[in-house]
């Protein structure tokens, strides 16, 4: 699904279903050892997609440990993204030389609780996502624009190691013609972008998806001259 909708060089690796126990390093162990047996899993599911996605680059699978505000540390070389929610888990990562960066997040395809959009969203979007209800009514948007949000926000961080954020990037979906929800969308960033080659950057593209229960989106941040 989410492969779908990022670059051929990107590797994803995606499980649905329950969670199943996945072996964990030592390093990781220490960090969920507290946890929750749900939590336990899902750190534990998804890290076991980043591994099978790093073997299908050709490296040899490591410790994927969360870092400053969770970001995953990555081995050198690499960028990438993990995301899960209940039956579905995935990774995705590309070789550092091929994307300056890239963010994934897939959400239930529900709406959103009640206040969690006003929170997450700009008026203008609000109004925008009123109107593409009007001609996608089979698509929840509050939901897909908070995936967006998300997904905006992992390719962010690791180029600016700053916070960004849900009202400091405004989101425009497009959709592509035929019966399957998907399309693009446009994250203008209102606050100075990042910095990639020698070009500071003022917006994201990203790509998104309904599938199989779920919202999915993904952002890949080029390389700038």
């Amino acid at each position: 699904m989410i492969e779908e909708l990022l670059p051929a060089s990107a590797v994803v690796v995606e499980t649905y279903g329950d969670d199943e126990p996945a072996p964990l390093y030592p390093e990781e162990e220490a960090v969920v050892a507290r946890a929750i047996d749900k939590r336990r899993r899902e750190f534990a599911a998804v890290r076991a997609c980043a591994r099978r996605a790093m073997e299908k680059l050709g490296v040899p699978p490591q410790p994927v440990l969360p870092g400053e505000r969770g970001a995953p540390g990555w081995p050198a070389g690499l960028v990438g993204s993990m995301t899960h929610c209940d039956g579905y888990h995935a990774a995705a990562l590309v070789r550092a030389t091929d994307l300056a960066s890239i963010g994934i997040d897939a959400e239930p395809h529900h709406p959103l609780p009640e206040g969690v959009l006003a929170a997450a969203s700009l008026p203008a979007e609000r109004q925008r996502l009123r109107e593409l209800a009007v001609a996608r009514p089979d698509v929840h948007w509050d939901r897909l624009l908070f995936s967006a949000k998300e997904s905006v926000y992992k390719a962010w961080f690791p180029l600016t190691r700053q916070w960004l954020d849900f009202t400091e990037a405004d989101i425009e979906f497009s959709a592509d013609p035929g019966e399957r929800p998907g399309g693009g969308f446009r994250a203008e960033l209102l606050v100075p972008g990042p910095l990639v080659g020698t070009r500071r950057i003022g917006h994201f593209e990203g790509r998104w998806t309904v599938r199989r229960g779920l919202a999915a989106t993904a952002v890949a941040v080029p390389h700038q001259p």
